[in-house]
């Protein structure tokens, strides 16, 4: 098999397809995050704090300014963004769970439940 062939059968399986289609679902997400936490969050955060904008805070250690308010704003971010990526992945969780016990029907099952549609056939016939 040629390397090419692999790379293509490598390329078309479910796993990278999913794999692309989370990548691209989670960087819009985290931009939906991101301007929640900036535009909402971060402001209430600053009223509470007597109406101070904590990402731009900063101090100087000699000619080094830190930038802490930034860090503090993208460990909030972060902390948001993982919460939430959390919550809506146990919600398809249980929502795939569901589905499963649904369509998860065993041999036996589908066969009794065909008897008990004939036997219903037959004494309705019989009556």
């Amino acid at each position: 098999m040629s390397f090419l062939q692999e790379f293509k059968q490598f390329a078309i399986k479910g796993n990278v397809i999913d794999l692309s289609v989370a990548v691209v679902i989670g960087a819009a997400f985290g931009k939906i995050i991101s301007s929640l936490v900036s535009g909402i969050v971060m402001p209430l955060i600053g009223l509470l704090l007597g109406g101070v904008n904590v990402a731009n805070k900063t101090f100087s250690v000699g000619d080094a300014i830190v930038k802490w308010g930034e860090f503090l704003q993208a460990v909030i971010d972060f902390t948001i963004i993982s919460f939430s990526i959390f919550v809506a992945i146990k919600a398809i969780s249980l929502l795939r769970k569901e589905e499963e016990k649904k369509e998860k029907q065993t041999r036996e099952e589908t066969l009794l439940t065909e008897i008990r549609d004939l036997l219903k056939e037959q004494s309705a016939k019989s009556e």
